[in-house]
């Protein structure tokens, strides 16, 4: 997951979407602290990436992550930018959202570039969707591939 923000990040400040490199900070921060193993180098390259968005914090954390280790001249600002490992960023499996009339009842794991059917079947597989589909006519299935399904059911 690292390896996926440093990416998002780099591009959203390439094209400007900043509030999108914003989000994916929160996601990662979110699922850093779910971890039970935090890597110093995953929360340095953290820091680094939240400096363009809020330097002043940045930098704050910074000066806690150094501790007595780092020279006194060493700052966030003249780190060098975190790289990404592309074959860190090609998933096997991804989770896909499921929605029935288009509202997320679940979401369930299918294999990365799997096309429709086998979405489709995953989500007929799915406990919770399979008691809302029960006696209910699907008359339509939208799939966006590796987005979401959405079943439209009577």
């Amino acid at each position: 997951m690292l390896h996926q923000t440093i990416g998002a990040v780099t591009k959203s400040l390439e094209t400007m979407s900043f509030n999108t490199g914003i989000a994916r900070l929160m996601e990662f921060t979110n699922f850093f602290t779910r971890c039970e193993r935090r890597p110093r180098e995953a929360m340095e390259a953290i820091v680094t990436l939240l400096a363009p968005y809020a330097p002043h914090v940045a930098e704050e954390l910074w000066q806690c992550l150094r501790g007595d280790e780092r020279p006194a001249s060493d700052c966030v600002s003249t780190r060098a930018w975190p790289q990404w490992d592309e074959a860190a960023l090609v998933q096997s499996e991804i989770e896909v959202p499921v929605q029935i009339n288009g509202k997320l009842r679940g979401k369930v794991m299918v294999p990365a570039g799997a096309d429709e059917a086998v979405v489709l079947a995953a989500a007929r597989e799915d406990q919770r969707i399979a008691e809302m589909l029960l006696g209910k006519t699907l008359v339509k299935s939208i799939y966006v591939p590796g987005r979401l399904v959405n079943l439209v059911i009577k």
